[in-house]
């Protein structure tokens, strides 16, 4: 017999995320896809490999959040606020103010004593502030991901981007390779651009607060640390970052 209780799906513009929790809300089994156009099939898919290798039942509830929450077949549709609270407080059991960095947004929230939604802001005019930003300047500059942090330690002196605006930001950075400056630095300035604009975004809410980060950005280790330099204090990284909104859709259905 199965110990899945409840499925989350998190249909992000940039990956798709399902996870089985048992009752106590420890994850089974998790998926984590690049997003498609069809996202009827693709989740459909998920669901299947979720329900063979956890066993889980037809009548197991569904709880699906994110970008294409609404085209999911599923028991409840909920907020990517609410369900990454819900998930960010089943981490730390404590109140604190999560910073989810997304490929298409970045949300900052206030998680109450008791799990709830008491503040949020959110970044979804622009992709400035958001994974998408750092996906596009890394591919001009060819640097993987995993490369990151070696390519820019240690690099004392940070190259000033001074766009706003992702695709001005490329062009500048274009620019900035063609006069000779290291790639180092570029990578350095990047990211304390990137963390200048969401410590702005998370203004009062970090203030003498408990941060913790979430979202696929947060398994950028150099992202991390801009950030907490940008806000004045360390910042911890929650289990699985890119599974927190799914866990929180599950929780809300458990």
């Amino acid at each position: 017999m199965s110990d899945a209780v409840a499925i989350g799906v998190d249909c992000g513009s940039t990956t798709t995320k399902a996870v089985a929790i048992d009752s106590g809300g420890r994850i089974l089994y998790s998926v984590v896809e690049r997003s498609h156009p069809r996202i009827e099939e693709q989740t459909e898919r998920c669901l299947a490999l979720l329900r063979e290798r956890t066993g889980a039942a037809a009548s197991v509830p569904i709880g699906a959040t994110g970008y294409g929450r609404k085209r999911i077949a599923a028991s409840r549709v909920l907020t990517e606020i609410t369900c990454h609270a819900r998930g960010a407080f089943f981490h730390t059991g404590k109140a604190c103010t999560l910073v989810d960095m997304g490929g298409q947004d970045t949300k900052v929230i206030r998680v109450g004593p008791g799990g709830d939604v008491q503040d949020f802001a959110m970044n979804d005019k622009c992709a400035a502030g958001t994974g998408r930003f750092l996906e596009v300047i890394l591919a001009r500059l060819e640097v993987p991901l995993d490369e990151i942090a070696q390519r820019a330690a240690g690099e004392a002196r940070p190259v000033s981007i001074s766009s706003t605006c992702t695709v001005f930001a490329e062009s500048e950075v274009i620019s900035l390779v063609a006069q000779g400056e290291p790639v180092a630095g570029i990578l350095a300035g990047l990211h304390r651009s990137l963390a200048s604009r969401v410590a702005s975004l998370a203004g009062s809410m970090a203030a003498d607060a408990d941060v913790r980060m979430s979202g696929g950005v947060a398994k950028n280790a150099t992202m991390v640390e801009a950030l907490g330099r940008a806000l004045g204090r360390p910042i911890g990284v929650l289990p699985d970052p890119q599974l927190v909104g799914a866990l929180g859709a599950a929780l809300w259905v458990r």
